[in-house]
């Protein structure tokens, strides 16, 4: 006994190694190098990089499969997001709670996630840097969009792995019906290397998906006019496209931010800039700390105050600017100073079957194809498998309902179950499932309604197996699945693009995203322009004031006054056939009763020029076209869009001859009629289509033809039922009704307006009238005479007129021009005063803004004015 146990002893210490045994031997740098890559690698996959498939991280993943467990999808009630990282903690994700509920919130920001896939109920923070409350204080639940990353999981559509502790499955990555990864971007830094892909709009990415399955070789260029770049849900500026050309080609790539800024008037001729979108990233706190130490430490003294006006309704952040301020100067310091301005460096960086891999734009877009091509191959494989189990099943109740009287007597002498089973597979050639089926169906079903219903279930059946298999069988099929998935997510959660990208940086100023205001513009005879705010102008109205004050001055008078945007821009053209223009934002702002600044210090013209017509634009597209006049009778059509960039010292608008003279520049639409008046009493009436529309540097066709040393004094562009008034030099004027102008070819003689003789000297001018305008008339000694339009007569074509104006001996007319009537203190629209004066809220009857040539002709749907006497 003492052997055996003496035995037992050595074998014992035979077998068990020494502690010394047991160190292995192992250079320090080896064990360092495996252990420091196993460590990166759990990183990498478990942490920091998302699956290029489903746009995921892991923990991203874990939170949307749980609380899809937990039925808290779109349209349930919330529930606290404490419970939701309970969940996670407990069954997926081993980790800080910190590190759970951080990504969760991420997922409910709006300015965070361009789509946001978890809806939030409390504070989950603000772009304003706070932090999200505690997640005992906040609820959730998932959005309709992130449904969609989950659909179908549960039809053996992606592979399944054990969690944590063995004790529980969770998927591996998610079926996702949309490029998720693009559509919400992701950033993270793991051991080594990081990933920063940017956010981008869902609508650009599902047709740019659309065109890689159309055309599989497309390149990078082809699926970027459908992808322009980025869409930040925080919306603002990018600036120049090469950054994101060379991300979208390599994976990395460094795009400029820049904020939407824009101007806003002050009273007194002052200025601030408004902030209304940040940089994606950028905390709005922190940048008005950066512009506050700007102006402390005097680097930006042209700012007067700072001040945060943000509501629930978006970003709005003052910066008050002294009188006088130079902007451009104070944007490129606070560009350069702070993050209004700041820098995305783009890195492609996902995992692709676990390894990580920088992507281009169309990479991105191929093997998320090739998943969701992959998921709808299984779901219909899961499909299949289901139906043919069931129509397994209906086809032996089929067999059971056509033989119901045999199959009750057999059920009915059978000793149990299992014998009645077997009885029926050995009668009726059944499956053990056919069998079980039928001995568990109801009596209900025997009926000859049920039976039918059977049959036509089976039919229908058999019909989607078909289907599935045809599926199956083709991959076009599959792919026009993916797309109509696609296309419904699209439809039900697309909007528009967020972020403008700005082609070249240097074309960027502030003065391209001039905030959108309504003014009162006027530009007197003596050529003295400004600009008044509308709130100022409507206020002056209120109390009859409005523009008064020009009466001041002898040998002035206000010749255009019209309403315009800030974002609208002022054509000129000059009597020698130069265009220029000049921004309506650029318009020096002066008082209602200050004359304003004369023309000439505010564009650059011609020496000697004066200003033949003036129009403002919105658009300069080429479906409206200018109509040309010169004295000669010469008419031209140029489209809107040959003016679209005028130099800083004007562009050619026509080529004229060495005597002749630019008179009248007019927007036309199609369709619309034209008449040209001549000096000798003649007019023409034609089609606009019958002037072929040309180039801005041709000479144009004849309008009218003229006799001897006639001339044409003025232009009407027929709109609406009104008069055509014409004035003689000697004070003889009548208005006629257009319609009494005969319609006829261009380049004509015309018809007679006016019968001319020595009594009633030529014409001067003819200009479109309607009831309650007025007439200034101005003669050579510079008198001007204000006359109402009931003051003068209506008369037919071939009549004299009816002196209105009283000359002496050796004075006459040269010019009219057209005002509105006065309404001052109840005004009736006498000759009193040369005042004027607005009022937007006027004579509801009329289509057309007051005013006079030019602008107020140009567009009749721009908003009405009417002067007010002083």
């Amino acid at each position: 006994m003492r052997h055996n146990a003496n035995q037992r002893e050595h074998e014992r210490t035979m077998v068990m190694p020494t502690r010394r045994e047991r160190v292995v031997p192992r250079l320090i740098e080896d064990e360092m190098r495996e252990s420091f890559l196993d460590y990166s690698m759990s990183v990498i996959v478990q942490r920091a990089l998302p699956d290029v498939r489903d746009g995921l991280k892991p923990v991203h993943r874990r939170i949307l499969y749980a609380m899809q467990e937990a039925g808290l999808v779109a349209g349930r009630p919330y529930k606290k997001s404490a419970t939701v990282v309970g969940d996670v903690l407990g069954k997926y994700h081993p980790h800080g709670d910190s590190a759970v509920y951080d990504a969760l919130v991420r997922m409910v920001q709006d300015f965070s996630l361009r789509n946001p896939l978890i809806d939030g109920q409390g504070n989950f923070g603000s772009i304003d840097g706070d932090s999200a409350a505690a997640y005992r204080y906040t609820e959730a639940r998932l959005t309709e969009l992130a449904g969609e990353l989950l659909a179908d999981i549960e039809k053996d559509t992606v592979d399944f792995t054990a969690n944590f502790d063995g004790q529980r499955e969770e998927p591996t990555v998610l079926p996702a019906r949309f490029p998720n990864l693009l559509v919400n971007g992701s950033s993270g830094i793991a051991v080594g290397m990081a990933t920063n892909i940017p956010p981008h709009n869902l609508r650009e990415v599902g047709a740019a998906l659309r065109h890689l399955l159309d055309d599989p070789d497309c390149t990078v260029d082809d699926l970027m006019r459908h992808v322009p770049g980025p869409d930040f849900p925080t919306g603002a500026y990018v600036l120049g496209r090469d950054g994101i050309r060379e991300a979208y080609e390599s994976g990395r790539g460094r795009m400029v931010m820049r904020a939407a800024i824009h101007k806003e008037a002050l009273r007194g001729g002052r200025e601030q800039l408004v902030v209304t979108a940040l940089p994606y990233g950028v905390s709005k706190t922190k940048v008005i700390e950066q512009v506050a130490g700007l102006v402390k430490s005097n680097r930006a003294a042209d700012i007067s105050d700072l001040r945060d006006e943000s509501d629930r309704d978006g970003i709005r952040v003052v910066i008050e600017l002294k009188r006088g301020a130079r902007v451009q100067p104070l944007l490129a310091t606070l560009y350069k100073q702070t993050h209004l301005q700041a820098t995305f460096g783009a890195i492609m960086l996902a995992l692709v079957d676990g390894t990580p891999r920088e992507l281009g734009l169309k990479s991105m877009l191929e093997l998320f194809r090739d998943h969701r091509l992959e998921v709808i191959r299984r779901r219909a494989r899961h499909e299949l498998a289901e139906a043919r189990r069931e129509e397994h099943i209906l086809e032996g109740l089929v067999v059971a309902v056509s033989n119901i009287e045999e199959v009750i007597e057999i059920i009915r002498s059978s000793k149990d179950q299992e014998s009645a089973a077997r009885a029926l597979i050995e009668r009726f050639d059944l499956s053990d499932e056919q069998a079980k089926a039928i001995l568990a169906m109801r009596l209900g079903r025997l009926t000859d309604l049920e039976t039918d219903r059977l049959k036509k279930d089976l039919r229908a059946l058999r019909g989607t197996i078909r289907g599935l298999e045809a599926l199956l069988r083709s991959e076009t099929e599959q792919r026009r699945l993916l797309l109509d998935e696609l296309d419904a997510i699209v439809e039900a959660h697309g909007d528009d693009r967020r972020t403008t990208i700005i082609d070249e940086i240097s074309d960027f100023e502030v003065e391209d995203i001039e905030a959108e205001e309504q003014v009162v513009i006027s530009l007197s005879h003596a050529s003295y322009i400004k600009r008044v705010p509308m709130a100022l102008y409507r206020r002056r109205v209120a109390r009859g004031k409005a523009l008064a004050g020009m009466d001041r001055y002898d040998d002035d008078f206000l010749e255009h006054v019209f309403v315009a945007s800030t974002t609208e821009t002022l054509v000129f053209f000059t009597d020698r056939g130069q265009a220029h223009a000049l921004d309506v934002s650029d318009v020096p702002e002066a008082g209602p009763s200050s004359r304003g600044r004369a023309l000439a210090q505010v564009l650059t013209m011609e020496k000697g020029a004066r200003v033949a017509a003036l129009v403002p634009v919105t658009e300069f597209g080429e479906d409206r076209s200018l109509l040309f006049l010169t004295t000669s009778g010469t008419v031209k059509r140029t489209t809107l869009d040959q003016f679209a960039n005028i130099r800083a010292g004007g562009i050619a608008a026509i080529r004229l001859q060495a005597d002749d003279r630019l008179l009248d520049v007019q927007l036309v639409d199609p369709g619309a009629d034209v008449v040209l008046v001549t000096s000798c009493g003649r007019a023409i009436r034609f089609a606009e289509h019958d002037v072929v529309a040309t180039g801005r540097v041709t000479q144009g066709v004849r309008g009218i033809q003229l006799r001897g040393d006639d001339a044409v004094v003025g232009m009407v562009v027929v709109r609406r039922d009104a008069t055509l008034c014409t004035v003689t030099e000697k004070g003889y004027a009548k208005r006629t009704e257009l319609a009494d102008y005969p319609t006829q070819k261009r380049g004509g003689i015309g018809t007679i307006t006016l019968d001319v003789t020595p009594k009633t000297g030529r014409l001067v001018a003819a200009k479109e009238l309607l009831e309650g305008d007025e007439l200034m008339v101005i003669a050579v000694s510079g008198k001007a005479m204000r006359l109402t339009a009931g003051g003068v007569p209506v008369q037919g074509r071939a009549t004299q007129g009816r002196r209105v104006v009283t000359l002496e001996a050796d004075d006459a007319v040269v010019e009219i021009a057209r005002v509105a009537r006065e309404r001052g203190d109840g005004g009736n629209g006498s000759d009193s005063g040369n005042g004027g004066g607005t009022d937007v809220d006027g004579d509801p009857d009329r289509d057309e803004p007051a005013g006079t040539a030019g602008a107020s002709r140009g567009d009749p749907a721009r908003p009405q004015l009417d002067l007010l006497g002083g």
